[in-house]
């Protein structure tokens, strides 16, 4: 689950037939439908073998060269730095630049100033704002800190502030009013990035979409929230200051959500357990 900093937040569920004849050839038959069986030609002779097997190694090295760089396109890492304005989705394929050179405050830093870089800030910092960390009063300044351009830093906290200390809504998500979890309950609230897309990238500034699903709720015997899956986009609005790439601002949405598919549900204890021992990834274009 992801709040928003103007107090709203997202915790509930979601959720002519063909002219003509076809002739069909059954495995191990040697004759058509109707029966007009061939006789398999034999003594190949050594010429037509060859000839066949050199037209394969042909065609394999022709595959081989208009896929030389394993992506199926030839776009340099140069070229992504360039202008652009929203396209096709593009497969996370390595683009031979290093994701990130460091971190600050556990969140990943240091991205490139390229298209996929701003893809990657993007989706580390949807992690990060969606975090249980932003329902304790130093972590959420961390975050603020590094996530948020200077100039819009103060102004983030203190919305972040008002809404992640209300006691109301903290009530009625089960947590005690520092934002801790009860005894013997663990807080989840953990985002997954599904994929990123870019809406416009020009020079210092991007657009940049994030489509992913939260874990969210208290994992325990006597929960009143259990731990639950929703959807949610985010459009972040990122500007290039001081060598990163650091949020100006953003918006969320709901959704796309797929249907959920008929698979039982964990018990609290292992919900409890899987989180605590699968850490999350630094996500990199």
């Amino acid at each position: 689950m992801s709040l928003s900093d103007d107090g709203g937040y997202g915790g509930d569920g979601h959720r002519g037939s063909e002219a003509g004849q076809t002739r069909t050839r059954l495995p191990g038959s040697e004759g058509d439908l109707y029966g007009s069986g061939r006789r398999p030609r034999t003594g190949m002779s050594s010429r037509n073998l060859v000839t066949i097997v050199g037209v394969i190694v042909l065609l394999l090295a022709a595959i081989a060269f208009a896929n030389r760089d394993g992506s199926g396109n030839n776009e340099s890492p140069g070229d992504s730095a360039k202008d652009t304005a929203a396209g096709p989705a593009r497969p996370t394929s390595p683009t031979g630049t290093k994701p990130v050179s460091g971190k600050a405050s556990g969140i990943a830093t240091g991205f490139a100033k390229t298209e996929q870089g701003a893809q990657s800030a993007a989706a580390n910092y949807v992690v990060a704002l969606s975090s249980d960390g932003m329902y304790n009063a130093d972590r959420r300044q961390e975050i603020a800190a590094t996530v948020y351009a200077p100039s819009v830093a103060a102004a983030r906290k203190g919305s972040a502030d008002k809404v992640y200390s209300d006691a109301a809504l903290l009530g009625r998500i089960g947590l005690k009013p520092d934002g801790s979890a009860p005894k013997g309950m663990t807080f989840i609230s953990r985002a997954n990035p599904v994929g990123t897309k870019t809406e416009s990238f020009k020079g210092d500034t991007a657009k940049v979409s994030v489509w992913y699903s939260t874990l969210f709720g208290l994992a325990g015997a006597q929960s009143q929230n259990p731990v639950t899956e929703s959807w949610y986009t985010n459009t972040f609005d990122l500007k290039w200051l001081n060598g990163d790439w650091k949020v100006t601002d953003f918006t969320q949405k709901k959704g796309p959500a797929p249907i959920g598919r008929d698979q039982a549900a964990a018990t609290a204890e292992d919900m409890t357990k899987a989180v605590q021992g699968y850490g999350g990834f630094t996500y990199a274009r």
